[in-house]
């Protein structure tokens, strides 16, 4: 019932990737990121420094600063430890009890640690979006795609993507940000997904349609949805002249805007927005500061 012990198997790259059998792209104003469950007790059945968990941690890192660096939410799943078998339910019959209840294993491991703005869940069941909230910190955020890396494909990562996918959220399935228990688990998962539910990619295509998406133009319907999601408001609360600050617009978070507009190729800054806090103006002062795209 415990962990097996993985041996080391070699990370799949493009040439390994199934047809997908939708063409969803990434666009950073819809996409959030999953780092899921990698922490020391799953982590730890690798071969430290070897294929896959080398790439496996080096892509997770890479994918993490980009949407960190975009204002993509950052989202960690975790498991608990020593749960109760009432806690655990039916994965006590598969897996045993699972983490101890000590600090260690529970630990996401050290080259992950979230950053104090990445979102930290319990989890409790294979799928990320079991009893968590991710359901509605996503919608809350208005994002409607889940880029999903971690550990294990063909378990959590899969039933994840399963259940985005249901909920009609576009799941995109990193597949050299992924471990498995072994290359033949790890196709499995890759296959499954590409058919049935997610885009099957890799971490420099998924880098790729970040940073060509951070480079479009904003539309006043994404200025919207930008300044929804850090007033935490439904897009359809904001009308196009409203005074936001009156809607509870204040100068930090007017700066978060700032920052995340800036890193997309707008060069505005804060008094400009603070002087004219409507959408319509936003939008006009966005439209016209646009950087130069090299």
């Amino acid at each position: 019932m415990a962990l097996p012990t993985i041996a080391p198997y070699p990370m799949p790259g493009p040439a390994d990737l199934p047809k997908n059998k939708v063409s969803w792209t990434i666009e950073p104003r819809r996409a959030a990121l999953l780092i899921h469950d990698m922490q020391r007790y799953f982590v730890e059945a690798f071969s430290a420094g070897q294929s896959p968990v080398k790439e496996l941690v080096a892509h997770i890192r890479q994918l993490r600063q980009q949407c960190a660096a975009l204002g993509i939410p950052v989202i960690y799943s975790a498991q608990p430890g020593g749960q109760t078998p009432e806690q655990r339910g039916l994965l006590q019959d598969f897996w045993g009890p699972g983490i101890n209840a000590g600090p260690y294993q529970k630990q996401i491991i050290e080259d992950l640690a979230p950053a104090k703005d990445d979102i930290l869940l319990t989890k409790w069941r294979y799928s990320a979006l079991r009893k968590t909230g991710l359901r509605d910190l996503l919608r809350e955020r208005n994002r409607d795609q889940l880029i999903i890396t971690g550990i294990y494909a063909h378990i959590g990562c899969l039933q994840t993507a399963s259940d985005a996918f249901m909920d009609d959220v576009q799941p995109f399935f990193v597949a050299d940000a992924l471990g498995d228990f072994s290359l033949d688990h790890h196709h499995l998962a890759l296959k499954y997904a590409s058919q049935l539910c997610a885009v099957t990619t890799t971490t420099q295509r998924v880098m790729e349609e970040l940073r060509s998406g951070a480079k479009k133009s904003l539309s006043l319907q994404q200025v919207r949805a930008d300044v929804a999601e850090v007033l935490l408001q439904p897009v359809s609360s904001l009308g196009d002249d409203d005074n936001l600050l009156e809607k509870g617009l204040d100068s930090i978070r007017i700066m978060s805007l700032v920052e995340r507009w800036r890193s997309q190729g707008s060069d505005v800054g804060f008094v400009q927005l603070a002087e004219r806090p409507t959408l319509t103006e936003w939008y006009a002062l966005l439209s016209s500061s646009a950087l130069p795209q090299s």
